[in-house]
């Protein structure tokens, strides 16, 4: 059955909020080949691309629709105890640790002797920040308040659900709970404001193989993704006043340190973005978060004084495999050498506390950066629950109910998530890589594709890779850091 590719609030029956809400933004999602006009038709699902979602007859007739908001995030260990579970999950994951496919079944011993390695040195880093992650509070509390951002502003009851995706509450525990509410039209945001496929990529991957395994469960729901909302002016604008008061922190006589370095003419203050890293080979293979993340850092530096130098880099790589650059323990020192003094440094990536701000930022990187000469330090929070982010995710929620939906399937084929695999995602999955009804398919002449020889060159670097974590456990020597822990 087919229905009209109208908004998601029209298709539920919320009409009556449709005049109220904002101009509508792309949300940063990078949309199929082809515009879909509104009267196109186009199977709207919520589970199985083969299976119909429901008649518009059903969906409007409802007076009051269930709408939901599932929120994505990474998770983290509450307790000391959850430590070695947590960085199994993590490590299982081939989207954080890809294996060419004769490799692919030893993934779970591997993570195993990983987790069983890392556990304790994890330990020691979550106890140095209070035991355990706080980003689960962190999520709860986001959505806690978004929701009544949304009720307060626009006058709609929404439920909101925290879908982690190494530790509880899991997603699949998230969907179980949707359905027991019998949501029928539901809003998917990953809490990445930048789309890459280690992060918002791999929380899609586990919501498409549960709508297509259980697609009977999902024939009352229909629902929207927004990949990535990195450009939005909400968000960047809650960047900047953050970052704002970080700057005008720095006093006059750190100021007139600065001043007196080199030639004088260095800018006074600096800020330097770090985001999370991700493999080259993600860039090359069609990832779009090293562009998404330069647009993002250029639409902040725009909203800054003139007298801010500012500097990007990656954090948190792994093994012998090459990772975006430059590395933050690279730029660090280097800062330090060209004379720098005053500091900002901005978890660009994270929307919430967690282990990589307050272990590897705070500590680690701190402690760098004093050894570097870098004398004031600053550290701008994560946005957490500051009002302007929590009222921008309110506003982008119903810019999603009333924009044309974008399912699960349509934001991986679009963001290029089956080109990153080195086994297609197609194959290992079962999606249709057709797009939904023929729709963002054709890539043209495949040059995102991996060419035979950077295949070759991926799989010998993904054996090196599993060398590595052989004779880093053989040994007893740590060599690997991935996402903080």
């Amino acid at each position: 059955m087919k229905i009209s590719a109208l908004p998601l609030l029209l298709a539920s029956g919320v009409t009556g909020f449709l005049p109220t809400v904002p101009t509508p933004h792309t949300n940063g999602a990078i949309r199929l080949q082809a515009s879909i006009p509104l009267s196109t038709d186009y199977d709207v699902i919520g589970g199985n691309e083969e299976t119909s979602a429901m008649s518009m007859s059903s969906i409007t007739a409802s007076e009051n629709p269930r709408v939901g908001v599932l929120m994505l995030n990474l998770g983290g260990p509450e307790t000391s105890d959850d430590v070695e579970g947590f960085l199994y999950n993590l490590f299982a994951d081939p989207d954080i640790i890809q294996l060419p496919g004769p490799l692919s079944p030893l993934q779970p011993l591997i993570a195993w002797f990983i987790s069983k390695r890392r556990a304790p040195k994890s330990r020691e880093a979550y106890e140095s920040i209070g035991g355990g992650s706080p980003i689960l509070k962190y999520s709860n509390e986001q959505a806690r308040l978004i929701a009544e951002s949304i009720q307060q502003k626009y006058g709609l009851q929404v439920k909101t659900y925290i879908g982690m995706r190494y530790w509880y509450p899991f997603t699949e525990e998230a969907l179980d709970q949707i359905q027991k509410d019998n949501i029928e039209a539901l809003v998917i945001l990953p809490l990445y404001p930048q789309f890459s496929i280690s992060t918002s990529g791999s929380s899609l991957r586990v919501l498409q193989e549960d709508f297509s395994k259980h697609s009977a469960k999902y024939k009352n729901m229909v629902h929207t993704v927004v990949p990535s909302w990195y450009d939005r002016p909400g968000y960047v604008q809650a960047m900047v006043d953050l970052l704002t008061e970080e700057l005008d922190s720095f006093t006059e006589e750190e100021l007139e340190e600065q001043r007196q370095v080199g030639d004088g003419t260095m800018k006074p203050r600096h800020v330097l973005f770090s985001a999370h890293g991700v493999p080259k080979s993600y860039i090359e293979a069609g990832d779009p978060y090293q562009t998404q993340m330069e647009e993002c850092v250029q639409k902040i530096s725009e909203k800054l004084p003139d007298d801010v130098g500012v500097h990007l880099s990656y954090q948190s790589r792994v093994g012998p495999i090459e990772w975006l650059r430059p590395y933050t323990d690279d730029v660090l020192p280097g800062l330090g050498e060209q004379g720098v003094r005053n500091l900002v440094v901005v978890p660009i990536s994270f929307v919430s506390e967690h282990i990589e701000t307050l272990e590897e930022i705070d500590i680690e990187y701190r402690e760098l950066a004093e050894e570097s000469g870098i004398t004031n330090w600053r550290r701008c929070p994560a946005l957490n629950t500051y009002s302007g982010f929590v009222d921008d995710m309110a506003e982008l929620v119903m810019e999603a109910l009333a924009e044309p939906a974008q399912t699960v399937t349509e934001a991986c084929v679009a963001n290029r998530v089956r080109d990153v695999e080195l086994q297609p995602l197609d194959e290992r999955l079962g999606i249709n890589t057709a797009g939904v009804q023929g729709v963002g398919g054709d890539f043209g002449d495949g040059n995102l594709l991996l060419r035979d020889q950077e295949r070759l060159i991926a799989r010998v670097a993904m054996v090196g890779v599993a060398l590595t974590i052989f004779l880093e456990f053989i040994n007893g020597k740590s060599i690997l850091q991935v996402f903080g822990v």
